[in-house]
């Protein structure tokens, strides 16, 4: 962790937070604070700062915080990404808040096994700890957004075009002839593992699955 973030149930009053979860073991065993030191702090989808020890013992650790700093801004950027499975679907919510992602959609297709939408990595709770832990180690308070499409052909049919109205859509294909673009400023939604995902007709239908 390079933050420790705060969830609005840690806090005491305005200005103290009271921990006892792997967030204060951290701060025992691995930082080796004691009273009065000064660890980062951040709250959660608000901004950061710093927190004073005022106590810490084997169960709890009391901060007083200060926060004063505006959170690092995120990326304009949308990933679109076939639902992996569950232990790739792990690291990848942690990549996405580590990379200051926005938005991210998971999406169904022909090669998704229908078991991986039940899967436990997917429930709301276990999602936010990914989120969680991966914005504390980037130092960054602000959750990604996400987003799981389980019917591909409405989502391209009906979605994805009023998306593009607003966003430069790219590919990630491997073997195009054209280059990465770099240093986009401006909203960007990036399809990861399509073969296409813009309007088309093949076989009759005007949308392919990946």
């Amino acid at each position: 962790m390079n933050i420790i973030l705060l969830e609005p149930h840690d806090y005491l009053n305005a200005d103290r937070v009271r921990l006892s979860d792997k967030r204060a073991q951290h701060i025992r065993e691995i930082l080796g604070a004691e009273n009065n030191q000064i660890v980062k702090v951040g709250a959660l989808n608000g901004r950061l700062g710093t927190g004073a020890i005022l106590h810490i013992d084997n169960s709890i650790v009391e901060l007083r915080v200060i926060l004063e700093r505006a959170p690092p801004p995120k990326l304009p950027l949308t990933i679109m990404l076939a639902l992996p499975r569950p232990k790739m679907l792990r690291r990848i919510l942690r990549t996405v808040a580590e990379l200051g992602v926005r938005e991210l959609i998971l999406i169904n297709s022909a090669k998704v096994e229908k078991s991986y939408w039940q899967s436990p990595a997917l429930a709301a709770a276990v999602v936010h700890q990914y989120f969680i832990d991966g914005l504390q180690q980037a130092g960054d308070t602000v959750l990604p957004v996400l987003k799981l499409e389980k019917l591909f052909k409405p989502f391209a049919e009906d979605r994805l075009p009023a998306m593009l109205k607003t966003s430069r859509g790219v590919v990630a294909h491997p073997g195009s002839a054209d280059a990465c673009p770099i240093a986009i400023d401006n909203d960007c939604t990036l399809a990861i593992g399509f073969a296409t995902i813009l309007p088309q007709k093949k076989n009759g239908d005007r949308y392919r699955s990946p």
